[in-house]
């Protein structure tokens, strides 16, 4: 029982289970608004299952696929596959399983989901291999998350329309410019390994400027997300919270100091999605 529980945190591990905070709550949020309330316990039941099957696929792609590059790297060479904690046979298994999820929760859902799963599914496996040719495969990334609210709407609503697309695009943005700033420690890596990215393109000091410019992007896009489905006072109150919160997060990055790095990363963008959640929530309860 216990080797079981030990093997099952190693998968847990190398998909970096607790990041699912980031892009969940933007999917409920997203469900939320599209539902003009709580959804279906069904719907949201199945969102999650198709969430989980989504992230879990591509993390575990991401990291076959990087496998020999995280060997090469002194941050990363600990991960999993490289240190033989799980083979890539089993790696392999593990991602079509849960494509194999993500694919009949979409089936469950609706039918123009279960249409668009293919898609999904072809964006998340493109994203490993970006960063070998492009430096903005940050939006790539962006692109596969902005598939959380895109595909929430799409499970309540069971059709893609238009007025969704802001707060999509506010994720894009919202995670080009806080995995710019991750990127800031494997500038010296890219370089020498011949991976692309903003740092290794446009040097430290030009990356912290552009990843602040993403985020006020992000945060614009998330305010019209409010104008757009008239949300009210709780939504603005998240939306003022959600302001400090970025500017949190890029006062403790300094060109000079990068000590607080994974405090900006994890921490702050994890609350700024949770809160987000949280307020669109109140505001339709009240």
């Amino acid at each position: 029982m216990n080797a079981a529980i030990n093997k099952f945190s190693v998968y847990l591990s190398m998909i970096k289970f607790p990041h699912s905070i980031f892009a969940l709550p933007f999917a409920f949020t997203s469900a939320l608004i599209a539902a003009s309330g709580i959804p279906d316990l069904r719907q949201i039941g199945w969102i999650v299952i198709a969430m989980v099957g989504a992230r879990s696929g591509a993390m575990g792609l991401n990291r076959i696929i990087d496998r020999e590059i995280d060997s090469a790297n002194p941050r990363t060479k600990g991960r999993e596959i490289p240190r033989g904690a799980i083979s890539v046979f089993a790696a392999v298994l593990f991602v079509g399983v849960s494509f194999i999820l993500l694919v009949f929760a979409a089936y469950m859902l609706n039918p123009l989901c279960l249409k668009l799963s293919p898609v999904a599914i072809v964006v998340l496996i493109l994203y490993s291999y970006t960063k070998r040719f492009t430096w903005m495969s940050h939006f790539f990334l962006g692109l596969s998350i902005s598939a959380a609210p895109l595909g929430a709407w799409l499970a309540v609503k069971g059709s893609f329309d238009v007025e969704i697309v802001p707060l999509a695009i506010a994720v894009i943005f919202w995670l080009a410019g806080f995995d710019v700033l991750y990127a800031l420690q494997d500038v010296d890596f890219d370089k020498k390994y011949g991976l692309h990215s903003i740092p290794e393109r446009f040097g430290i000091s030009k990356s912290i400027h552009l990843a602040r410019i993403f985020h006020i992007t992000s945060f614009l896009l998330l305010a019209a997300n409010g104008v757009i489905f008239q949300l009210g006072g709780l939504y603005w109150t998240g939306m003022f919270l959600t302001a400090g919160l970025f500017l949190y997060e890029h006062s403790l990055i300094k060109i000079d100091d990068l000590r607080k790095l994974d405090i900006a990363f994890f921490n702050m963008n994890g609350y700024i999605s949770v809160t987000v959640f949280i307020f669109t929530l109140m505001d339709y309860m009240v």
